[in-house]
């Protein structure tokens, strides 16, 4: 059983990734996530505010429990709310990060795709005003 915390103050998602310290590191550089945990190359519990994170790769256990068939990264995505997106792609655009998508707009708002080193995506969204 995990401490109260994680369970009750977290909404947890699970990325398999081929290599836990570059997604680690994507994810802390460039999102604003903390490392909570990490055992080295099989796994990293990162956080960024009521979302946790959990990579994990091809020795742990939650990679080993995905079918063969699923080995490729989904198109599901974690979603991301900014303040600015145009500071945020500006921000990462001088860090290096390429962009999957070019920005959409909607009546709810903005969003751009962008992928960790794994392939997984992650969307930035600013909310309409």
């Amino acid at each position: 059983m995990y401490p109260r915390e994680v369970s009750e103050e977290h909404a947890s998602v699970r990325y398999i990734v081929d290599d836990v310290p570059a997604a680690t590191d994507f994810y802390t550089t460039h999102l604003g996530f903390t490392v909570r945990m990490s055992a080295g190359a099989a796994f990293a519990d990162v956080v960024r505010g009521p979302l946790r994170l959990l990579l994990s790769g091809p020795a742990s256990s939650g990679a080993r429990a995905t079918p063969a068939e699923s080995t490729a990264a989904g198109r599901n995505r974690i979603h991301l709310v900014v303040a600015d997106l145009d500071a945020e792609i500006a921000r990462l655009t001088d860090a290096g990060v390429a962009f999957r998508t070019e920005v959409v707009s909607g009546p709810g708002g903005r969003q751009i795709l962008l992928a960790d080193p794994a392939g997984n995506l992650v969307e930035l969204f600013q909310p309409a005003r």
